[in-house]
């Protein structure tokens, strides 16, 4: 199995895992693999990395920064895999110090292309004693030694609030460091509720898939609410732990009735929807990948029932309107201008 750079950088310096390990943002089961004389827990904050990981000997498994799993001070070794965002590097670097025991070793590991010489100035903020101790497969390895505990971690202490406006419907909406669009509308999302207000839906259960921090179940919910329409409910579904847990606080928050659920594409949902929408991501890292959003167009039609709507906003340029005409059935386009296009289509009877 082929591992990421920073997975085999780590693994040219297995020597610095001692004692229980935990590894914080691992994207491939074959790491476990490797290490499987060392033993400790295993953290990605992606439902199907999680998945993937299950089922190594010596090892736990945490779903995102929340887990019950997850033990203050009981570990030796902390290695931080540095993430997409530089704000969630602040809160994994957080997490690792509360987990980490006394006098234990802290090791950050990332690829030059994805920052890792600016994500050394934040390491340095709260471990001044470290230092590079190699540089491997494009990746820099940094390592502190009796790194200082933290006392206490909270997600909730890291979670903040931003009121967003579209078509004259406000609502309030949770944010954690990593997530998609923190703190604003995305222009994708607002274009997608503005045909919702313009072209309604005909169904009073939807499901929103890829939902964020629920900014769009939120929105229709008070749509409703505002034109004294009856209630609705709006599942959503997303694949990272952020996402879920902010958008299940948008919801109680706003007072919107729906399940979120985590899942890697459609591979954990059960049921059946009259309507389902999605502002789907396209970029994996640095990278254009649309591998989830042609996978989601392909399954979709098992849960939506017939007649059914998908509602659907992407870059102009990706090319879905052929997928989603052979996938499910007639498309229209809603909107469009150069950066984005809505697209709507109905499940053939």
């Amino acid at each position: 199995m082929s591992l990421p750079n920073s997975h085999e950088a780590l693994l040219k310096n297995r020597h610095l895992l001692t004692g229980e390990v935990a590894l914080l943002g691992v994207t491939s089961a074959g790491l476990l693999s490797e290490l499987s004389e060392s033993g400790g827990i295993a953290m990605s904050e992606h439902a199907g990395v999680c998945e993937t990981l299950r089922g190594q000997d010596n090892w736990k498994v945490g779903f995102g920064y929340a887990d019950p799993v997850f033990s203050a001070g009981a570990f030796n070794t902390l290695v931080v895999f540095l993430p997409k965002a530089r704000a969630e590097l602040e809160l994994r670097l957080a997490l690792a110090r509360w987990l980490a025991a006394k006098s234990a070793r802290l090791v950050l590991v990332g690829e030059k292309k994805e920052g890792i010489a600016g994500a050394v100035k934040q390491l340095k903020a709260v471990a001044p004693q470290a230092a590079k101790v190699d540089s491997a497969r494009h990746c820099q390895v940094w390592c502190a030694e009796a790194v200082e505990p933290l006392a206490g971690f909270e997600l909730r202490e890291w979670m903040s609030w931003t009121g967003m406006e579209c078509a004259g419907i406000y609502l309030e909406v949770a944010g954690l460091p990593g997530i998609f669009s923190h703190g604003e509308l995305d222009d994708g999302t607002r274009m997608l509720l503005e045909t919702l207000s313009e072209h309604p839906l005909r169904a009073s259960h939807i499901l929103d898939f890829a939902c964020g921090a629920g900014v769009i179940g939120a929105w229709l919910d008070a749509r409703q609410k505002q034109m004294q329409q009856p209630a609705i409910i709006v599942d959503g579904v997303d694949v990272q732990s952020q996402a879920v847990i902010c958008a299940r606080a948008t919801y109680q928050r706003n007072g919107v009735s729906g399940q979120i659920m985590a899942s890697d594409g459609l591979s954990r949902v059960e049921g059946f929807w009259p309507a389902i929408l999605s502002n789907p991501p396209f970029h994996s890292g640095v990278r254009t990948d649309m591998s989830m959003t042609e996978r989601f167009l392909r399954e979709v039609v098992r849960h939506l029932r017939p007649g059914g709507e998908v509602r659907l906003v992407a870059n102009s340029f990706l090319p879905y309107e052929p997928l989603m005409k052979r996938c499910i059935g007639p498309v229209e386009r809603l909107r469009e201008d150069r950066r984005f296009t809505v697209y709507r289509a109905f499940r053939r009877p």
